[in-house]
């Protein structure tokens, strides 16, 4: 194993083009890649709440 990176635990899925326009290949991307947060509206609702209330005038 001559690359430490061999070991990791995971990988990145891979990707088209280069520099500023690469970007993962959805061909390969697959139902397990990805995030699936549902309560993301309600979590930044929630913060926005709060900050503002915390925000002095």
């Amino acid at each position: 194993m001559a690359d430490p990176f061999d070991r990791a635990a995971s990988k990145a899925p891979p990707t088209l083009g280069e520099g500023c326009l690469s970007r993962y290949d959805p061909a390969a991307l697959g139902h397990d890649d990805g995030t699936d947060f549902p309560g993301a509206a309600e979590l930044w609702e929630q913060l926005q709440g709060t900050s503002d209330a915390s925000v002095p005038e």
